[in-house]
């Protein structure tokens, strides 16, 4: 055992520089000191691949994690990518311990921008980067799926400005972690319950706190964001942070930096949509008085059109009822005088032809039993006759027919 030990203090005089993920990482409350796993995982497909053991001690405990906490503006925790200098201790009893006496931050803060790019460039590749912002917000937003911690102080700022509005804006929280290694997993479980009921909704809210750039690792994973990406409804984030923006915020229909932010938004867009709507109901009244006054006017000027057009066909058929009148008269008078003239001409006709002058003339009238004798070979000799004559009516005998 002394040989091990002789080995590597004469091989590692100086302690070696070690990148590494942290697994799990502990401090022990009675003694101070904070136990690690440390794991390394293949680039291929991300299972870990080796892993040890590590420890700061006490004395190097609080400076080392001040000093990081100064540097990143988070406290060392599992799934951090971090550069360690170790120095090699062997113990008899718990075997080889990687003893951390440095720490580089830039490394952590450098791998998260690495890690963040290799996201991107996979979204791009997959070509599914552009598809959440590329959704329509609805017209109306009505019905708001949250999803944050319940104990948030976002979330109460968020819920205080969407009741402080004057309109009327639903919203269902969908309890979630959202900071830390189980964040990743919490939000995509999370994103499915809605998407199993997704026609509630208009639009997702993701929303936090604020934090620690290292807080932020999370929505700079590839599976996260790609679920956003794909998401069927408008994805809104505000996650709490003012320096940069995670992948989250990239593939997201519309970022912004606070929850608070994200409540503005919305009221703005049901405002403009408000707006909108009584400018609408502005222009319909500004429209529908206009076609009023116009087809007014129309029908007045038909109306005095019909006046004049009934006034003058009156007036034309009362002047031609006149002429009508004067030409009934007239035809009349015509029929009249025709027919007084045949009359005339009759009564001429008939006095020429009268009894009485045909009497006068010479004639007579002979009568045999009551009956006008018309030929004489209805006489016989001896038949009695009576003869009218202008001045009266004789008897006679026939005595002798020729």
């Amino acid at each position: 055992m002394d040989s091990v030990k002789r080995t590597l203090a004469e091989q590692f005089p100086l302690g070696v520089w070690i990148s590494a993920e942290i697994g799990e990482l502990k401090v022990n409350n009675y003694s101070g000191h904070c136990y690690m796993e440390l794991i390394e995982k293949s680039e291929r497909d991300g299972t870990p691949k080796a892993k040890a053991s590590a420890a700061i001690w006490r004395n190097r405990w609080g400076m080392l994690s001040a000093h990081f906490r100064a540097a990143t503006g988070s406290d060392l925790t599992a799934g951090m990518s971090v550069l360690l200098k170790v120095s090699l201790s062997f113990h008899e009893a718990y075997g080889l311990t990687l003893v951390v006496n440095d720490i580089d931050p830039t490394y952590t803060l450098g791998e998260g921008e690495r890690r963040k790019r290799e996201t991107i460039a996979a979204l791009e590749a997959d070509g599914t980067i552009n598809l959440n912002h590329e959704l329509p917000f609805p017209t109306v937003i009505e019905r708001i799926a949250v999803i944050s911690s319940a104990t948030a102080a976002g979330l109460q700022d968020f819920r205080r400005h969407i009741a402080e509005s004057t309109y009327r804006i639903e919203i269902e929280l969908f309890e979630a972690i959202v900071q830390g290694a189980l964040a990743e997993e919490s939000i995509v479980e999370a994103l499915g319950q809605i998407a199993a009921c997704e026609e509630k909704f208009d639009a997702v809210a993701i929303i936090r706190g604020g934090g620690s750039q290292s807080d932020m690792e999370c929505f700079n994973s590839y599976t996260l964001a790609s679920h956003i990406a794909q998401f069927p409804l408008p994805v809104v984030t505000g996650i709490g942070h003012d320096k940069d923006s995670s992948v989250v915020d990239i593939v997201a229909a519309r970022s912004l930096k606070t929850p608070t932010a994200v409540a503005d938004f919305l009221v703005a867009l049901a405002e403009g949509v408000m707006t909108e709507a009584e400018s609408l109901w502005e222009r319909i009244g500004v429209a529908a008085n206009h076609l009023l006054t116009s087809h007014s006017a129309r029908l007045a000027h038909s109306s005095a059109k019909l006046l004049g057009g009934c006034t003058s066909l009156l007036g034309a058929m009362n002047s031609g009822l006149q002429r009508a009148e004067v030409g009934l008269r007239h035809a009349t008078e015509r029929l009249f005088e025709s027919h007084r003239s045949r009359l005339a001409v009759a009564e001429s006709a008939t006095r020429a032809s009268s009894p009485e002058r045909l009497l006068a003339m010479g004639f007579a009238v002979v009568r045999s039993g009551g009956k006008v004798v018309r030929d004489a070979s209805m006489l016989s000799e001896g038949d009695r006759v009576e003869l009218t004559l202008v001045g009266g009516t004789k008897n006679a005998v026939i005595t002798n027919k020729e």
